[in-house]
């Protein structure tokens, strides 16, 4: 008996080094190794984990409504009461910054999706089908390339309002023909591989060969390009509400923020303080995320 149990328990030993080793050798615990070794960028996930979860709990945990202001305390400076100071019409500062996380986050959040899913599926097309359709689409990514962006979406939001919504489709809309050019020029790299190849010949279909063959080879490189984009798109939000076209107050946001520091900033310097850290903290640490995942997914240092 003791012979098939030694057996049996070798057999699972062997089993679990295979899966061990398997792990070990994928594409992802490779990248996480590379990630790893860049410090910054592990310390600027962090900060990005810990600025995700302030937006998501940051409204049931703020000391404060955000709409509710306390005209006894105004332009008070940081205190037990509220540490990071009061606002000229007594709004806790601490609270409106946990809630203008949660607005930038949607916004640009959103914005990049809109702009990541329109440029895939555009370059995957312009990617695939070649000829008139590659031509109509890269005109098209050309004469977006052309615009200033920031302009576009200021155009965007007179148009369509300073709602949510409107700013995410004002700052979206425009920023898809980068993410359609790299997309493209990924599938033109592979269209003509031998899988590629093999599957047209048993007949598969434009959308099989994206779904199956394109899309898992283009990850990493969206993955960089998305780390890259929403730090963009909170710039953005922040310049066009010091523009006055960004979320309609009360609804507080980085941008509204500072725009009305500006004024106070002698005479209340915390106002401009503690907003604008957080935020220049967030910009730098999604572009240290971006710089540790191009290194992770482009060990040779390709961009």
């Amino acid at each position: 008996e003791g012979e098939p149990l030694a057996g049996t328990a070798a057999a699972t030993s062997s089993d679990v080094a295979v899966r061990k080793k398997n792990r070990n050798r994928s594409p992802f615990y490779q990248g996480w190794k590379r990630f790893k070794k860049h410090r910054l960028a592990v310390v600027g996930l962090a900060w990005v984990i810990l600025f995700f979860i302030a937006g998501i709990i940051g409204p049931w945990v703020a000391p404060y409504d955000y709409r509710i202001g306390d005209f006894l305390a105004i332009n008070q400076g940081p205190s037990w009461t509220h540490i990071f100071g009061t606002d000229n019409v007594g709004h806790d500062m601490f609270s409106q910054i946990l809630y203008s996380i949660r607005s930038a986050l949607i916004v640009a959040v959103g914005a990049t999706l809109v702009s990541f899913v329109i440029g895939v599926i555009l370059g995957l097309w312009a990617g695939l089908r070649g000829g008139l359709a590659d031509a109509i689409i890269m005109r098209g990514v050309d004469f977006m390339m052309t615009l200033p962006g920031f302009l576009f979406a200021l155009i965007l939001v007179v148009l369509l309002g300073r709602g949510y919504w409107s700013l995410i489709l004002a700052i979206g809309i425009p920023g898809w023909a980068g993410y359609a050019r790299l997309v493209r020029s990924l599938v033109l790299g592979m269209r003509n591989g031998e899988m590629v190849e093999a599957a047209r010949a048993l007949g598969a279909s434009q959308a099989h060969i994206a779904r199956r063959y394109m899309l898992p080879n283009v990850t990493g490189s969206m993955a960089v390009s998305l780390a890259f984009g929403i730090p963009g798109d909170l710039a953005q939000i922040a310049g066009l509400s010091i523009f006055g076209m960004g979320l309609q107050p009360p609804i507080p946001s980085f941008g509204n923020m500072l725009a009305q520091a500006g004024d106070n900033i002698l005479g209340f310097p915390w106002l401009l303080y503690f907003p604008a850290g957080i935020f220049a903290i967030t910009l730098l640490a999604f572009l240290f995320v971006a710089d540790g995942l191009q290194e992770a997914f482009n060990p040779k240092g390709g961009h």
